[in-house]
């Protein structure tokens, strides 16, 4: 019994003193320690039942990052954090107060010589996940909580030392001086009481040259529509879920919550709360067809994501000319100029009526369209054959050179 005791005791003692951060030198509060402020208010410590002042940065914007200290987003790609109970588990050691204690073992143990419950979790399926978020103004003093838009998500997050954000594609780059972004965590109710954590930092966006004419969508607050069998939900209600961007959870604090769940209910960065594994690509102004997007609702209509943003590629063989609809406005992306002449033009079929669009039905699942949904209605002479032969040789075309392709259909007609 005293062994058991024992054991709780220090399973208590490691979840009141560990918990987990965000560490990188982009970061507010990177040498914050805890005889900093009145309370220990280090980078890993939880946050509760605190004014708006207190909980937003962690109360850490007197404690910048140097200017140049940005932690890189790749668009496309992914961003690799270390996410630990101590900055003394990290890269960063040499700066930490109790110097290097990684695990030569374990190099990826967020927290080396305490139980997996100093960060709140009984096993890897107790992490509920993390999410990165950004805001697209340069001074942090500018920046609101409205202003934070969930671009990554990591599901099994706190769970490893390093930890990949993946980074969508489409990101736009930042302002001259870079972006702010912060990390946010909510943990499982399984372990211990409720609370919440955010870190600040410094961030800046990579390879996105091409995107700079995307634009992030207002973000809106995330809505529970995933299945939960504790709660007697066995399916996914995905018609409730907001779609596209989402602010992160401002929770359990004194002032400025935008969730109210209780205790035993904590928001977490999952699909509970219809955030996805990955990149959340869907957080900008024109990812969805659907458009305005409905309010979320208990069995609403699920919007339909568009995944083709670029126009079609470049003509290696018959391409059906649709008439364009007068109505809808020109992609900003696509080009307005003209095309010129090749040495060696590819055969063009128009139809000699214009096409209509035949649209699939509305599906129960959120799930990204693929391009051949929306097919051409037979309404030429070569419509039926022509669709079909040019799916069927899709595969072949791949890799082989316009000249060769066009031999390819040639060939055929």
């Amino acid at each position: 019994m005293i062994a058991i005791y024992g054991l709780t005791l220090i399973s208590l003692l490691s979840s009141v003193t560990a918990h987990s951060a965000f560490f990188h030198p982009s970061m507010w509060g990177f040498n914050v320690t805890d005889k900093d402020f009145p309370y220990d208010n280090r980078p890993v410590s939880p946050l509760r039942d605190m004014t708006f002042n207190e909980w937003w940065f962690h109360n850490h914007l007197d404690f910048p990052p140097h200017p140049e200290d940005k932690f890189l987003l790749p668009a496309g790609s992914a961003a690799t954090a270390e996410i630990a109970c101590t900055k003394s588990a990290t890269s960063y050691h040499a700066s930490s107060e109790g110097g290097d204690i990684r695990d030569p073992n374990d190099p990826n143990n967020p927290c080396p010589n305490s139980p997996s419950i100093a960060f709140h979790a009984h096993n890897e399926e107790d992490a509920m996940g993390c999410a990165l978020a950004i805001a697209y103004k340069s001074d942090v003093n500018e920046v609101t909580p409205e202003d934070f838009t969930v671009f990554s998500v990591n599901h099994t997050c706190v769970w490893n030392r390093f930890t990949d954000f993946q980074v969508p594609k489409r990101m736009p780059p930042c302002p001259e001086g870079g972006c702010i972004c912060a990390f946010f965590w909510v943990h499982s109710e399984n372990g211990g009481g409720e609370e919440n954590y955010m870190n600040g930092f410094r961030c800046d966006v990579t390879g996105a040259e091409a995107n700079v004419n995307v634009k992030v969508a207002k973000s809106r607050v995330a809505r529970r529509c995933g299945r939960d069998e504790k709660r007697g939900r066995f399916t996914n209600d995905l018609g409730n879920c907001t779609a596209g961007a989402k602010t992160p959870f401002y929770w359990v604090q004194a002032e400025r919550n935008n969730m109210f769940e209780g205790p035993h209910s904590p928001p977490v960065y999952n699909d509970l709360y219809g955030f996805s594994n990955g990149a959340q690509d869907d957080i900008f102004e024109d990812s969805y067809i659907t458009s305005p997007l409905p309010e979320p609702a208990p069995g609403a209509p699920v919007p339909v994501l568009r995944t083709v943003f670029d126009g079609p590629p470049p003509p290696v063989g018959p391409v059906i000319a649709v008439p364009a609809d007068p109505s809808p406005s020109p992609s900003p992306s696509s080009s307005s100029s003209p095309v010129g002449p090749t040495s060696n033009p590819e055969p063009i079929f128009t139809p000699q009526k214009a096409c209509r669009l035949r649209r699939p039905s509305a599906g129960s699942s959120l799930t990204k369209r693929h391009e051949d949904e929306i097919r051409l209605e037979d309404c030429n002479p070569i419509g039926l054959f022509g669709r079909r032969l040019y799916s069927y040789t899709k595969k072949h075309r791949r890799g082989v050179h316009p000249s060769e392709a066009s031999k390819l259909w040639w060939g055929l007609w």
